[in-house]
């Protein structure tokens, strides 16, 4: 388990586990951890992209891009998120906790990018390359060994682009459930032809599930 620093400012780190449906069930006044995760983005992004422009000098622009998006995409935040059981440390609203919002994916990721803007502010850009040393950036190396560059919708693109059709378009088909529980269908269409539908608790990730049918249709 990893030893995770000890805040100077405990309040920022309480926000950066606060998600907003909690504010309306607390008596307490604080703020949601939306702003820390906007900003902690940013900072994993930058981290990352430093990190991958540095170490693998050979690779061009659309490789590292690619690379970066496996990096700091839902899936993998949230992983990182889960591994260092952050769930257990959000606070929910009882109906984001009866939805199982502990093992939300979406949750997870954006915790976590709450959590190093959290982190950013009260220990400096250091802190961020120490813990996404440990957690994240490995990762990177993995990616690399095994030739997997890029998401599903990356790889869908390439795939229509070559065979000199319109690249593919993504259409929210339905939305289910309530605000805080939600569940997308999207639909991927090329010249109007529909290939693959996904679902998902994001709009993103239920455009890599509809990617990923298509690529697997196309690959039968």
């Amino acid at each position: 388990m990893i030893n995770l620093p000890k805040f100077k400012n405990k309040k920022l780190f309480e926000q950066a586990f606060t998600h907003r449906s909690y504010l309306n069930e607390s008596k307490q006044k604080i703020s949601s951890n939306e702003r820390l995760e906007f900003l902690g983005d940013s900072v994993i992004s930058f981290v990352v992209s430093q990190y991958i422009y540095k170490t693998y000098p050979n690779y061009n622009e659309g490789i590292l891009t690619n690379l970066r998006s496996l990096l700091v995409n839902t899936k993998s935040l949230a992983q990182v998120a889960k591994e260092l059981n952050f769930g257990s440390l959000l606070k929910l609203s009882k109906g984001e906790e009866e939805s199982k919002g502990r093992q939300n994916q979406s949750l997870l990721a954006n915790s976590f990018e709450a959590y190093v803007g959290a982190l950013f502010l009260d220990q400096g850009v250091e802190s961020i390359w120490e813990l996404l040393n440990k957690v994240l950036l490995p990762k990177a190396d993995y990616f690399v060994e095994n030739n997997v560059f890029k998401d599903p919708k990356s790889l869908l693109q390439e795939k229509v682009q070559a065979q000199k059709q319109n690249s593919p378009v993504y259409k929210v088909l339905g939305e289910a459930g309530p605000a805080h529980a939600k569940l997308f269908t999207v639909g991927v269409y090329v010249f109007s032809k529909l290939l693959g539908i996904g679902e998902g608790k994001s709009k993103q990730q239920a455009e890599e599930m509809a990617a990923k049918q298509a690529l697997e249709r196309n690959a039968k």
